[in-house]
């Protein structure tokens, strides 16, 4: 017998695509997807295999997490112009989708090295270290910016790069080596954000790759300038030139309640 003249059971359509019966008998009930015919004994719903094209392309569009309306309406319009213009339009979707993934693993990954860090750190050490080249969106601040104002200004720029979350991406703080170098500890200028999938453009901060001194410090931060002192001196005894920036941030937010626990991660760029 021809395949295309032969009927399936609904059990038997439904085993075909991998689907519940169940999934079937609703498509019926809501106009989407009928059957072939009604078994006039039993009253038995029956599909044909010329129909498979036809489901297949709604179990697609499902996949592809297109609402039933709009699944309705390219059903009763089918045509390549419109499947092509459908398919745009979730291929685009699924691009931000992925660049989101790329991004959220990116951020993943920032926070299990800072745990790493956390558990095999010597807080008294100052070592060199290399670094990648990473551009940051940076705001300007000054001595006058309250903590309330930065949050406000991270705020502002996270949603301007459409992240969502502030958890999406790395945040912390900029002083000027030339502030450092005449003992202006508190010299703050910028806010800097680290977007995982941001790609260098104009009006983007780079932060140059190469070597760079690292240490830390743990507590009040007024005891901060003390950390940088000792970072000087260590620079000094080994003929290091700092320049650029100095990048501050916090490595262990998420898992202290008291800023007595705080840890600040600082790098600064090098010129041996």
């Amino acid at each position: 017998m021809n395949k295309k003249s032969k009927l399936l059971t609904i059990g038997e359509f439904a085993a075909l695509h991998g689907i519940n019966k169940k999934t079937l008998m609703w498509y019926d009930e809501i106009g989407l997807f009928r059957p072939d015919s009604i078994n006039p004994e039993n009253g038995y719903r029956c599909y044909s295999y010329h129909q498979s094209p036809i489901l297949e392309t709604i179990l697609l569009l499902r996949e592809l997490d297109v609402s039933l309306p709009e699944i309705h309406d390219f059903m009763k319009n089918r045509s390549a112009e419109n499947m092509r213009s459908l398919l745009e339009e979730k291929i685009a979707d699924l691009d931000l989708q992925l660049t989101h993934l790329r991004a959220v693993r990116k951020t993943l990954c920032t926070h299990h090295q800072d745990m790493e860090t956390l558990l095999t750190m010597d807080l008294s050490e100052i070592s060199i270290v290399e670094k990648e080249e990473r551009c940051l969106v940076t705001v300007d601040i000054d001595r006058n910016t309250t903590f309330e104002k930065e949050v406000e200004l991270i705020t502002a720029e996270t949603a301007r790069y459409r992240l969502g979350r502030l958890h999406d991406a790395s945040y912390g703080s900029m002083i000027p080596v030339a502030s450092l170098l005449r003992g202006d500890f508190d010299d703050y200028t910028k806010l800097f954000i680290e977007i995982p999938f941001l790609k260098q453009k104009k009006g983007l901060h780079s932060q140059p790759g190469g070597t760079y001194i690292r240490a830390f410090h743990k507590g009040s931060f007024e005891k901060l300038p003390r950390r940088y002192q000792a970072i000087l001196e260590y620079a000094g005894s080994r003929g290091l030139t700092l320049s650029g920036y100095s990048y501050e941030k916090g490595i262990n937010e998420t898992v202290i309640d008291r800023i007595e626990d705080y840890i600040v991660q600082i790098e600064i760029p090098v010129i041996r």
